[in-house]
């Protein structure tokens, strides 16, 4: 069972995201928070930096829900994953911590609810909701057809992005099929970005390589013009250590779901209409307020998006 939609490796992300937590302090970033649609243009800028990325949002504001009627919910138990930074960790004080464990205390005092948050071993997450060991799941659980069998989702709260990857002297602040063409574009074989190369960017050289390292090296070393991948993972990577400062984001966000899923939601269990609807509507409230916004700034300094 995968945390996100694009394939990648537990392993190679919990070490991307240790040591992006280890060289950065969690403070936020000016962004703009607005679409994640990059302006159009006639002709790719190489040498222009990239728009300022954007915060995820899913949210029509013409969409509004209407506020449930949620005098039932006495308290909401959420179940949480042990060990996956910056969305799940231990703080300092032994108690949960991230940006899923924020969220949910923002649910919470959104809809004024008592909740408590548990941590779990993430395999272990949805039995232990359909055994009513829990209420809902926030850990970073992408939504599959398989899981839609098993549980209810809210509405999406972020997705994993595939975006591009380029030296710094070259970002393109947008990226077309037609700018790459001739260009050597490097992604990790098997991959379904990988699939969504040889699909959409048809005059492109691509290149595939076993892993993140062999792929990233080859950015860093110029064996390539661009990369192409995980684009949560690459955030970590562009402002770590590791990336020497070599690299930016080139072109906006990928997110068609055939190729990179449905997003990230989250689930509780089957039937349970009035605990999703209720959080859709908590999450559709701390979208319009600014809330997940600034929640989201604290942990990306360089956002996916």
């Amino acid at each position: 069972m995968s945390y996100l939609t694009a394939p990648l490796t537990i392993a190679r992300l919990h070490r991307t995201c240790r040591a992006w937590l280890a060289g950065l302090s969690l403070a936020s970033a000016l962004v703009v928070a607005g679409g994640v649609t990059a302006q159009a243009q006639t002709q790719p800028r190489p040498a222009v930096e990239a728009a300022p990325q954007a915060v995820p949002g899913f949210w029509d504001p013409r969409r509004r829900p209407d506020r449930p009627d949620m005098s039932r919910l006495t308290v909401i138990r959420f179940l949480t994953e042990t060990d996956y930074p910056p969305f799940n960790f231990t703080g300092a004080d032994g108690n949960p911590a991230g940006l899923n464990v924020d969220l949910a205390r923002a649910l919470c005092d959104e809809i004024k609810i008592s909740c408590t948050i548990q941590m779990r071993r993430f395999e272990t997450l949805v039995d232990a909701i359909t055994s009513n060991r829990g209420d809902a799941i926030i850990a970073s659980m992408a939504v599959t057809p398989a899981l839609r069998a098993r549980l209810d989702f809210t509405d999406p709260y972020y997705r994993a992005p595939a975006r591009f990857v380029s030296r710094r002297e070259a970002v393109m602040s947008e990226v077309r099929p037609e700018y790459l063409e001739g260009k050597k574009v490097g992604v990790i074989g098997g991959t379904s970005h990988e699939a969504y190369l040889k699909a959409m960017f048809t005059d492109a050289e691509i290149k595939s390589y076993p892993n993140d390292d062999a792929l990233r090296l080859a950015l860093r070393r110029s064996e390539v013009d661009f990369i192409f991948g995980d684009a949560i993972s690459l955030a970590f990577w562009i402002n770590g250590t590791d990336s020497s400062e070599c690299c930016a984001f080139s072109g906006g966000p990928f997110v068609e779901s055939r190729y990179f899923g449905e997003g990230i939601g989250i689930a509780v269990r089957k039937g349970n209409d009035l605990l999703r609807t209720s959080l859709n509507w908590a999450l559709f409230r701390l979208w319009e307020k600014g809330r997940f916004t600034d929640l989201w700034l604290r942990y990306f300094s360089i956002s996916p998006f």
